[in-house]
């Protein structure tokens, strides 16, 4: 297939719209399930670089959950607590950490599920029957991975009514060097980004706490690479093998870090005890389960009034959960250390590391190369922070 003909392109005004190879080759794609659309591809074949880089980085198998061209989390495939089962929504699947794929994909999804619904997802690896009984049950737009066992691709066809977009992609495939795009008639290229990112990065620590750990330095990099899929600016935070909270497409960095640092809190606090084990009712759907719980994780952070009234709680609740004031939820954030960050460019100033430290966030890699770099050191040391210096802009457009 050397062309795809598109329903439009990014709205349903634009047509006609087709993917095709300039030079008249197959595609490195095979259609399996549904008709992808234009944004489809778009997260697709953006999604698709990101695992397969963070695949070859860490040796672990990988997933990520996107979103209008930019993740909403990326992770491997570590083995999952029961904590975290009860976080993602995956304890009532069976040996879960059987398949490290599946945990990949329900850390992922897991991370940011507000952003997530009705992602486009993809797999480093072969998707298995475990993964595919994961994805079978959340709201999602379609899936890209270098193939599909039988049975799970049976399952995966059964979403939407049979019609999940279900795309199959060449895993030894190699694009041109030279990419190109065109904005207002006008044509642009440039060389692709083929940058490779691993732990030679990470050797020029320029803080005075020069110690970062191999745990911490496979979340960097996953974190990096993220960025390096992320619409700019952008700033990910990353723990245990995954990324956390995503700051994408702000004009500020200091919007980034606090659009990612507010996720990453988000992340950790449905980990708590009150959120873990809030006394849902059996009929809730899943979707209206994580509204009700962001709900309930912002409640009392202004005022101390309360966010689940009678009609919230009476609609969701077999019997009223106790508040979670903003004083334990400070108390418990206080607590998180060992966060990576990483950033696609410089920060200007030292105010991003305040906010990160707020976060937990113990170690950082970004380009450096800022006239206030001094301040920046400057603010974490004050918090034994340790910084490496990449040297390596990441924007991605």
């Amino acid at each position: 297939m050397t062309h795809f003909e598109l329903k439009y392109g990014c709205n349903p005004n634009q047509k006609p719209s087709q993917i095709y190879m300039e030079n008249e080759a197959d595609l490195p794609i095979t259609i399996l399930n549904g008709r992808p659309g234009y944004i489809n591809f778009l997260d697709a074949l953006n999604s698709w670089q990101l695992v397969k880089e963070v695949k070859e980085a860490t040796k672990l198998p990988c997933a990520t959950s996107f979103k209008h061209v930019s993740p909403t989390s990326c992770a491997v495939g570590l083995p999952m607590s029961e904590v975290l089962r009860k976080a993602c929504f995956v304890d009532d699947i069976e040996d879960i950490n059987e398949s490290p794929l599946a945990c990949a994909y329900a850390r992922a999804r897991g991370t940011d599920r507000m952003s997530s619904f009705g992602d486009w997802i993809a797999l480093s690896d072969i998707c298995d029957t475990k993964t595919a009984l994961v994805i079978k049950r959340e709201v999602s737009d379609g899936i890209i991975a270098p193939g599909f066992t039988d049975e799970a691709l049976e399952i995966l066809k059964s979403k939407r009514g049979g019609n999940y977009n279900i795309v199959q992609i060449a895993e030894d495939y190699i694009p041109q060097e030279a990419e190109k795009k065109q904005v207002y008639g006008i044509t642009f290229e440039q060389g692709r980004n083929n940058f490779e990112i691993n732990e030679a990065l990470l050797e020029k620590v320029v803080t005075n706490n020069k110690e970062i750990p191999a745990d911490a330095k496979r979340d960097l990099i996953v974190a990096l690479i993220t960025l390096k899929y992320t619409q700019s600016n952008s700033v990910c935070f990353a723990t245990d093998g995954q990324a956390i909270g995503v700051g994408a497409g702000q004009q500020s960095r200091i919007h980034c870090t606090r659009l990612a640092g507010q996720k990453a809190d988000n992340w950790h606090l449905r980990q708590h005890e009150k959120v873990i084990n809030l006394p849902f009712l059996d009929t809730i759907r899943r979707p209206d389960r994580d509204n009700v719980i962001d709900l309930y994780i912002s409640d009392n952070d202004d005022d101390n009034t309360d966010v689940l009234g009678d009609d919230v709680w009476k609609n969701f609740f077999k019997e009223r959960p106790e508040a979670f004031s903003k004083e334990e939820k400070k108390a418990y954030l206080s607590s998180i250390t060992g966060v990576a960050l990483g950033s696609d460019a410089f920060f200007p100033f030292g105010d991003n590391i305040e906010r990160a430290k707020r976060s937990g966030v113990t170690y950082i890699a970004q380009p450096g190369g800022s006239v206030r770099d001094d301040n920046v050191i400057a603010t974490c040391d004050k918090y034994n922070m340790a910084m490496a210096f990449t040297g390596m802009r990441l924007f991605h457009h």
